[in-house]
């Protein structure tokens, strides 16, 4: 009885606090309890998990006024999490994070506080993270983020922009972009799978021609609860209603037009109150390549293959088409091919050149001499009685146009133009792969029976019962192996961490026999694998020594206990006999190192990002984590990137975990830490170890990203000329000091890969504080802490050189 009246009390307490507007922090939405939502005090609004597929769920905020849910932000759109076990969680330390079931961070605010936060959804829609005092400051709001929508009083900025869904079932990033420019003019973009292009304002005018204004710095434009858009750029339109005062949303649809919608609150549901584009077949990549876009009176936008190809995919006009015939356009066959007279039609973009002509023949010749490299041509008067010819190279956005003062003729084989096969419309269709609901399957992680039978028995009995049996298994813990063995590390292990635990069959197989090596660790060697569930994975088999199996304990604890968005991410781990892996995510660009020897890979902005990102991984190792972690092997082969070239700290094997009542620091290592020309001075001199060693290591790391030469490079150069060693950071320094002005000793220093691009005043700041990371004196080092602050200082500043 008193069990079950305990279960209903927290029921009661669970669902009388679900309509609140308010995730205080330590606590957590979940995935499973469909009342773990936020609601807006107006109730206008609600924040949770939205289910977009099949056990897929992403963390949204919605309209709850209308018909049906109107998603209005999403966090996670490209990243549905499980229906088990996933959660939003407010950390301790300001850090708002989406884990999937798998432990798999998902999606993360990165901000880190001192202060007491708390995230509250307005009345507005916007979900705003903000320090919980009289006079809130805002540390982060979905309103700097937005996906597909504004709404009133959210802008338009550089760094926030809007771009479209797939599709209407499917959530996930489409092809359709509507943001600034770099010429400060708002855009709409197509950017699909292989190509792209700006569609509007029409881009063969100018911006001034347009209304436009190119001379502006602010870069922002907002729509209001009156149907009024005012941008920088000059750009303004009311809406049909307009001045009406009702809720409003701005949208990029999925097939690419940009609208107004106005909510009726009689019917419940939205209507189009403004379009930016009046013609549907304007928006490009619409119906792909090859093809032809239409409007139908009947039929409405509909799709067709120009003569001799075929549609790839009837559901998805997106693929466009292909040709029915060998597509060999090599010179050697110029005698059998010849062209199709298409008079209405027009074919945007992707010419080889202009070439005035003086006859239609003349342009057709241009088009066949140049074999492969021309696929038709467009011609057209250029009123000095002659001819502009404009050789296409790809025949891409393609509609029917009456008004087209052009024309176009389409190079085809003789045998195609001879026959007279009917050209077939099509309606337009969204993808059946991309209107279906996404799936996502969750496996229950390996458990230990034994452990899993004494809950389930725990929460049968009462009290007394549970007391029982913790004394039964006391005595068997007592009387079972001693510690130390491989049964109770891996039973630890498992209780302790949670993480997936595989067998060593399972990851042989994973990685076809360990063939795959992408780089070394500390302790051992990493190789390329994929799990059962397809997910590819970096696998680290550590050492078989009695090194290895400390490695392994000692990277394991420290691990789990680590949840950033710039540390690498565990998934699980195999103790079995001698054998000891480890199961990271594969970081799709490899470590850092590889990527500064290949010419052109990291750009100024990937280096600066890298460095910042970098800097907040190794501060929240130091000062936010339940426990001092030092990382002690700070080095460029040790700082992996993802797709998006976003750095993540990886290979804790050599780290020192410090208890936070200890002395923020140690002598304690039973041996030098480290990678030669990377490590600081205390370890050489045997002092007091503390987190100011990574801080010099990352210094030197800094140092090479700006400069592209390890130290070790620089002590080999010095060396074959005769010259007595020195360090990267001395090479530095003297160039620093024997420079007149920063803008020569940058110009000395700077990687000559980057070919002058760079900011110039990231780089004086990157390297000021990397000179003051590197000081002997590590009292003289800031924390990573103050790293961060002063290059998030800079992060957004722009002095192009």
């Amino acid at each position: 009885m008193y069990n079950i009246f305990f279960l209903l009390v927290i029921l009661f307490v669970s669902t009388s606090s679900a309509a609140t507007d308010t995730l205080q922090q330590t606590f957590s939405l979940s995935v499973e309890n469909p009342n773990d939502t936020l609601v807006s005090s107006n109730r206008d609004f609600s924040a949770g998990f939205f289910q977009v597929g099949d056990n897929a769920f992403c963390f949204s905020v919605w309209f709850t006024r209308s018909k049906q849910p109107t998603v209005i932000w999403i966090a996670n759109r490209d990243a549905p999490v499980n229906g088990k076990s996933s959660k939003l969680s407010l950390l301790r330390n300001g850090n708002l994070v989406l884990i999937d079931a798998a432990r798999t961070l998902i999606w993360a605010t990165a901000t880190l506080s001192s202060s007491q936060l708390h995230l509250k959804l307005t009345n507005n829609g916007n979900l705003v993270l903000a320090a919980a005092t009289s006079q809130p400051t805002v540390v982060w709001q979905s309103f700097n983020s937005p996906t597909d929508t504004l709404l009133p009083g959210q802008p338009v900025t550089e760094q926030a922009s809007l771009v479209s869904s797939r599709s209407t079932t499917n959530f996930s990033s489409g092809f359709y972009k509507f943001y600034f420019d770099n010429d400060n003019v708002l855009r709409l973009l197509y950017k699909g799978p292989n190509l792209s292009s700006v569609y509007w304002p029409a881009p063969w005018k100018l911006a001034i021609d347009q209304g436009r204004s190119t001379y502006n710095v602010t870069k922002i434009a907002v729509l209001d609860s009156f149907g009024s858009f005012t941008s920088s750029d000059g750009f303004h339109f009311l809406s049909v209603d307009y001045p009406r005062k009702i809720y409003r949303r701005l949208k990029i649809d999925p097939d690419g037009n940009l609208r107004v919608y106005s909510f009726n609150e009689e019917e419940k549901n939205w209507e189009v109150s403004w379009q930016v584009i009046p013609e549907p077949c304007a928006v490009h990549g619409i119906c792909g390549a090859n093809s032809m876009c239409t409007v139908d009176p009947f039929l409405g936008r509909t799709c067709f293959c120009l003569q001799g190809f075929k549609v790839k995919n009837p559901n998805d006009w997106s693929q466009g088409c292909e040709p029915e015939f060998n597509s060999d356009f090599s010179c050697n066959r110029k005698e059998s091919m010849g062209f199709l007279h298409l008079p209405t039609t027009e074919l945007f973009g992707y010419d080889l050149n202009v070439t005035r002509v003086s006859s239609l023949e003349e342009c057709q010749n241009l088009c066949l001499d140049l074999c492969d490299g021309c696929r038709g041509v467009q011609f057209k008067f250029n009123e000095v009685s002659t001819y502009n010819c404009y050789p296409k190279t790809m025949l891409l956005n393609g509609r029917d146009t009456p008004n087209f003062d052009g024309e176009v003729y389409l190079k085809l084989p003789k045998a195609i133009l001879n026959s007279k096969k009917p050209i077939k419309h099509s309606t337009m269709k969204c993808s059946i792969g991309l209107s279906q609901r996404l799936n996502r399957i969750y496996h229950m992680p390996a458990r230990n029976s034994t452990l899993s039978f004494l809950v389930w028995f725990t929460c049968g009995i009462g009290v007394f019962e549970v007391s029982i049996i913790f004394l039964v298994w006391f005595f068997l813990f007592r009387t079972n192996k001693q510690p130390g063995t491989i049964g109770h590390q891996q039973r630890h292990l498992l209780s302790a961490t949670g993480f997936q635990r595989y067998t060593y069959a399972e990851l042989k197989t994973a990685t076809k026999g360990f063939k795959e090596k992408i780089g070394r660790g500390a302790g051992g060697v990493v190789y390329k694998g994929t799990l059962t569930d397809e997910r590819v994975a970096a696998i680290k088999r550590l050492n078989e020594a009695n090194q290895g199996e400390a490695d392994f304990l000692a990277e394991i604890s420290t691990i789990g206990m680590l949840n950033h968005m710039n540390l690498i991410d565990m998934w699980g781990y195999c103790v079995e006999g001698k054998h000891r892996l480890l199961v990271y995510e594969y970081m799709e660009n490899g470590s850092l190192a590889n990527n500064l020897v290949a010419n052109n890979r990291l750009d100024w902005n990937k280096r600066f990002n890298v460095a910042l990102g970098t800097a907040k991984g190794l501060a929240y190792l130091h000062e936010e984590c339940l426990e001092w972690i030092l990382h002690c092997d700070v080095k460029p082969q040790n700082i992996l990137l993802d797709s998006d070239f976003s750095p993540k700290v990886a290979d804790f094997g050599l780290s020192k975990l410090l208890n936070r009542d200890e002395e923020r620091g140690s002598s304690g290592f039973s041996r030098i830490r480290g990678t030669r020309g990377y490590m600081a001075p205390e370890w050489v001199y045997n002092f007091r170890i503390t987190s100011k060693v990574d801080v010099y290591s990352y210094g030197v790391v800094v140092l090479e990203m700006v400069s592209g030469r390890s130290p070790m490079e620089i002590q080999s150069l010095e060396n074959s000329s005769g010259i007595e060693q020195r360090r990267l950071v001395t090479w530095i320094t003297d160039k620093i000091k024997s420079a007149p002005s920063s803008g020569f000793w940058i110009e000395e220093i700077v990687d000559n890969n980057l070919e002058g691009r760079y900011d110039v005043s990231q780089v004086e700041v990157l390297v000021k504080v990397a000179l003051q990371c590197v000081q002997d004196d590590m009292n003289q080092r800031p924390s990573m802490s103050h790293v961060v602050e002063m290059l998030q200082s800079h992060q957004n500043k722009t002095t192009p050189r």
